[in-house]
């Protein structure tokens, strides 16, 4: 085989496979995540060649008008929210299988007419009976849109051709809630039909976790108690709650975050080596983190979790207005829109080891990275010099704005006099492998296609993760906070947030620094007064 042809190989299995026939049906086709996130991600798999040719598209909403209208109408917003460009040619050949079908998702009529439809596009498509369903609505229609496909029998698998439910967050209001949905969508699905999804995990870095911590034999073996001193994930968001203010009043930021993306984060970061990657034995792994985290009783809650509200605020050098004057926003609310956490992980890897977690909207800078701190090193060797103290060496995992990972160490700058600086080794995702047009959904729907669900939750998971949530939940709702709002947009929140950190001698990372190493270079070097 020649060089090329070697290449030529290699760039295929890079690519991967079509994903096999199916008709996907997306309910709430209307809405901001189809036309966002689901159209553009469905477009970049069909360009890059994922999607197969025997695939179709139906729209389900409410809004009346004809499948050449709801063509014409996602032909003009493509254009809007593609991050990368429109190939005419290969867009005329994707909206030719988009279909639509206007109804009432509680109108058993509208699942015979979308039966019907199915029915047809088979017979244009070639679909071959493979199904997928993509709840993009509200969650209340969730339990209301499964019963309904099962009364239809839409989804009952017969002869192979394979039938299943994408089911989009929040799976569930607390955990009374999310047992109960888990219940119902029993009664119709099987639990491999069923897929949660969250859209982080689309993330090429949050799926590099795994790679990074079980291809790399440098770093697993420090990965535990012994090394680490804590662990800290931050999602901050520079937006506030912008037109989403009457969901918002319901959900709050630790509903809106934490049992979902922050806690997925966690357990890739937490969990043991799974015997495989399969995605049974991947969930097994996460799973058993979020059993060993240890629930806060209510006085632990108390001074291990941290709500705010933010206020007004300078942002970009430009005014904003606090939560309580956004839209669809009581003005008297009590909704947190920051939340931050001290958890223990009560296991023989992570045993002592804190994992502080923080999210929130209308903060400094948009980040999401996970920050590895390990132990200082004995000062001994240190102690008559002028150096205090000497900086923790720590591993970030930049998740987004900028997808890359970043290790930082003290090094010695040349000279006569002992002088330590700080080193960053940076590796950057675009860098090295350039940089694709991507909605953060296009692997989780070809993993839906495929049949992986490795990237999801598993029903176990759900609920052990609402168990750890619950407590928190039900102390604010007994004590209404009193100081809302308190803290500042544009700011990292309020001061018990700081201060969940600092009584125990530790300090956030700031995102807008690379690293505390960075941070002390800045303002000058570690100087020992020992010539060599």
């Amino acid at each position: 085989m020649t060089q090329s042809s070697d290449a030529a190989k290699v760039s295929q299995e890079t690519l991967g496979r079509p994903a096999p026939p199916c008709a996907m049906v997306i309910f709430g086709a209307g809405g901001d995540l189809t036309k966002r996130k689901l159209f553009p991600a469905l477009y970049n798999l069909a360009k890059g060649k994922l999607l197969p040719q025997e695939f179709a598209i139906i729209g389900v909403s409410r809004e009346q008008f004809s499948s050449d209208d709801f063509r014409q109408r996602t032909s003009q917003e493509i254009r809007q929210y593609l991050t990368g460009d429109v190939e005419q040619a290969s867009w005329d050949q994707f909206v030719k299988r988009l279909y639509y079908i206007p109804g009432d998702f509680k109108d058993p009529e509208l699942y015979k007419k979308l039966g019907e439809t199915l029915g047809q596009v088979e017979q244009e498509q070639n679909t071959q009976g493979n199904r997928l369903f993509y709840l993009a609505t509200s969650p209340t229609f969730f339990p209301i849109v499964v019963k309904q496909l099962g009364a239809a029998k839409l989804t009952e698998e017969q002869n192979g051709k394979w039938k299943r439910v994408v089911i989009e967050k929040p799976f569930g209001h607390d955990l009374e809630s999310a047992v109960a949905l888990n219940h119902e969508i029993g009664q119709v699905l099987a639990e491999n039909q069923v897929y949660r999804i969250d859209h982080y995990l689309g993330k090429e870095t949050v799926q590099n976790i795994l790679a990074f911590r079980f291809a790399n034999g440098i770093f697993e073996p420090v990965w535990n108690r012994r090394y680490v001193d804590h662990v800290q994930v931050t999602v901050a968001e520079e937006l506030g709650v912008e037109l989403r203010g009457d969901y918002y009043e319901h959900a709050g930021a630790l509903r809106d975050m934490v049992p979902n993306h922050i806690f997925q984060l966690i357990t890739l970061t937490a969990m043991e080596p799974p015997i495989s990657f399969d995605a049974q034995a991947v969930h097994d792994e996460q799973t058993k983190i979020l059993r060993a985290i240890q629930p806060l009783n209510p006085e632990r809650v108390l001074d291990h979790a941290v709500r705010g509200q933010y206020g007004e605020g300078v942002i970009d050098g430009k005014p904003v207005q606090g939560y309580r004057s956004e839209v669809n926003v009581d003005q008297a609310s009590s909704t947190e829109t920051f939340v931050a956490l001290a958890l223990n992980i009560d296991n023989w890897r992570w045993a002592g080891v804190p994992f502080y977690l923080r999210t929130g909207k209308r903060l400094a800078t948009r980040s999401t990275e996970i920050v590895i701190r390990f132990r200082r090193p004995p000062f001994v060797l240190f102690r008559k010099t002028s150096v205090e103290k000497i900086a923790p060496n720590e591993l970030v995992i930049n998740i987004q704005p900028n997808e890359g990972i970043s290790l930082s160490f003290e090094a010695k700058i040349p000279g006569p006099i002992v002088r330590l600086g700080a080193v960053n080794m940076d590796f950057q995702y675009s860098d090295y492998f350039g940089t694709t047009p991507s909605t953060g959904y296009e692997t989780l729907l070809y993993d839906c296609m495929m049949g992986d669900p490795t990237l999801f939750q598993r029903a176990d998971m759900v609920e052990a993760s609402w168990t750890i949530v619950q407590p928190i939940l039900d102390l604010w709702k007994a004590l209404p906070p009193r100081d809302f709002p308190n803290y500042a947009a544009g700011s990292w929140g309020p001061e018990q947030a700081l201060e969940l950190l600092r009584r125990e001698g530790r300090e956030w990372h700031d995102p807008t620094q690379k690293s505390l190493s960075l941070k002390k270079a800045a303002e000058g070097m570690s100087v020992l007064g020992t010539s060599i």
